[in-house]
């Protein structure tokens, strides 16, 4: 069942000073005020963790995706120095793209997750601190299984990530095939696969990476499931890309879980944490208020 437009508006013509406050809210939010303070904030996290998890003796398992692209920097800066050892951390990449084949990309595609990450999350670290190349797990094609028996069969620390403008988490994308009925159970059950990227996260890709030439945006992706990005004793999303994800942001506090938003499903996490600039916990609704629309306030 689609979600009402009527509850869509009403969440969405919340302004975004009263989200951290309002008593409807279902998940945890932070608000920062721009791009720069998110980077700087999502690196702090995830290091004091490994920091915590040093001082302790213990291994430190994290899921982690490419992007957003504000916190590499940061933690680039952070861990050389202040001499933060990676060396206990093991790091499960969460998603990578695909060709039309389902193949991975050229290495040298601006679209390949892996080389992103050596080159903005690993190589700029220095060497004596680095993550073993042995604890780095890259999710592709051909591993998809061993990946998922990985994580099923240990303890995760820690998830990172963003969210799409249909609300996914990882590649986890709403399932809008209409040959296909994908419940929200199914979502939340969901391991390791591969899939068709949505029209509308191919539009939202090209638009912030290409300029909207979209027949540049990968067709296809492979993502870890829902159930093994939430497995992960904390969870931690960050977006500072504004507009695109305005209303995934006001579902995910509001709506009940449903497969159309895949992140409305943090809501049953006992420990997850939204972290939004004030560019993405805007919504022009709230900032409008004498727009009227048929079926909704008219």
């Amino acid at each position: 069942m689609m979600l009402d437009i009527k509850d869509i508006y009403k969440w969405c013509s919340i302004p975004y000073d009263q989200l951290m406050t309002h008593p409807e809210r279902k998940v945890p939010l932070r608000i920062v005020p721009d791009a720069k303070a998110l980077g700087e904030i999502m690196a702090r996290d995830f290091i004091d963790e490994i920091k915590l998890a040093n001082a302790e003796g213990r291994t430190f398992k994290a899921i982690v995706p490419c992007g957003p692209t504000e916190w590499y920097k940061p933690f680039e800066i952070m861990v050389n120095s202040e001499r933060v050892s990676l060396k206990n951390v093991v790091v499960f990449h969460m998603d990578e793209n695909l060709d039309w084949e389902g193949k991975l990309l050229h290495k040298d595609d601006p679209s390949n997750f892996r080389t992103f990450m050596e080159r903005n999350f690993y190589n700029c670290i220095d060497s004596e601190l680095q993550v073993p190349v042995e604890n780095r797990h890259f999710l592709t094609p051909y591993n998809l299984k061993e990946i998922s028996d990985m994580i099923a069969n240990t303890e995760i620390d820690y998830t990172l990530g963003g969210w799409g403008q249909d609300g996914h988490i990882a590649f986890n994308q709403a399932i809008r095939n209409p040959y296909s009925h994908v419940t929200i159970d199914d979502i939340r059950n969901s391991t390791a696969h591969i899939l068709e990227n949505n029209p509308d996260t191919v539009i939202a890709l090209s638009q912030r990476n290409f300029g909207a030439a979209w027949q540049f945006v990968p067709p296809k992706s492979i993502t870890l499931g829902v159930k093994e990005c939430m497995k992960a004793k904390k969870i931690r999303v960050y977006s500072a890309t504004g507009a695109w994800k305005q209303t995934a942001l006001r579902i995910a506090l509001f709506s009940d879980v449903t497969p159309e938003y895949p992140m409305t499903l943090l809501q049953e996490h006992p420990d997850a944490l939204i972290t939004a600039t004030v560019e993405t916990a805007r919504h022009p609704f709230s900032e409008n208020p004498d727009w009227k629309f048929r079926g909704v306030n008219a």
